[in-house]
């Protein structure tokens, strides 16, 4: 699949990989938590990600670090809503909502949400209803072993690939089963989520395995600690390792490169266009 369809009658074109720059509106995020929390601060920051070429603006309300603590309703509501809002007042960008809420999901659509971005892959209560009553909004479905707090305790695969596709496949169906085509739907093997190092780093080097569902494939490893236990590098230090990381993925079939640095991605994956198109010219 090379394009999209989102509200309003726009057209994500995925020809070549696309940066969606991501923007926490969290006290407790492990990278950016705290930097954005104000609503002004909030909306500069994603136009200033959009003008070093983002093509998605990734807003979220609730951190899913290991460990992180559940965010309510309320005030899961009262960080994403206003911006979502403020942004689709003053902007025509794409704008994805990270969140497994239901609600939290159908005010988003309604102010103005082309994408759910859901960690847990429509398996809350209500979430694959509300999606199914918005035909036009993205989903992207992420695989996780576990839950947040836990997922990292004691990641175990029998088969690590067979047991991502199944997944996939299994809420595929789902989705179907409710009325949500699959044209809809970009898929997440979830870097970091249930996944010890060793498992992170045979998802990176066969990432293309997940296209065998011809859809789009999300690659989200900017700056985790798959970068920094390997580097032995503190959050604000896993640059370098999280451009390696991009590229790889875009080389593997990734269609949209989720990253916090979004101008250096942008760079790098233009360098790497360059050369593929200056291969195929000669």
């Amino acid at each position: 699949m090379t394009a999209l369809k989102l509200p309003r009658g726009r057209i994500l074109r995925l020809d070549s990989p696309v940066v969606m720059g991501i923007l926490n509106v969290t006290p407790d995020s492990f990278s950016d938590g705290g930097s954005y929390c104000q609503l002004d601060s909030a909306v500069k920051q994603a136009k200033t990600l959009l003008n070093q070429g983002a093509k998605i603006i990734d807003i979220g309300g609730e951190s899913t670090r290991p460990g992180a603590p559940d965010v309510s309703l309320e005030d899961e509501l009262d960080r994403v809503i206003p911006l979502v809002k403020a942004l689709r007042a003053s902007s025509d960008c794409i704008i994805s909502i990270d969140t497994s809420k239901s609600e939290v999901m159908r005010q988003a659509i309604i102010a103005g949400a082309d994408i759910i971005n859901d960690v847990r892959a429509l398996q809350e209560p209500g979430a694959i209803e509300v999606l199914a009553q918005y035909p036009e909004v993205a989903i992207c479905l992420m695989h996780m072993q576990g839950q947040p707090r836990t997922m990292q305790s004691n990641p175990h695969y029998d088969d690590l690939f067979a047991d991502i596709n199944e997944f996939f496949a299994e809420r595929l169906g789902a989705c179907e089963q409710a009325g949500i085509q699959s044209e809809r739907i970009i898929l997440d093997p979830g870097f970091g989520f249930g996944k010890t190092l060793a498992h992170n780093y045979q998802i990176l080097n066969k990432f293309d395995v997940f296209n065998q569902f011809k859809l789009p494939v999300l690659a989200g490893l900017s700056r985790k600690s798959m970068i920094g236990n390997l580097l032995n590098r503190d959050t604000n230090e896993r640059l370098a390792g999280s451009l390696a990381g991009a590229l790889i993925a875009a080389q593997n079939g990734a269609k949209i490169i989720r990253v916090h640095d979004v101008q250096e991605t942008v760079d790098v994956l233009s360098v790497w266009q360059a050369c593929i198109k200056g291969i195929t010219n000669e």
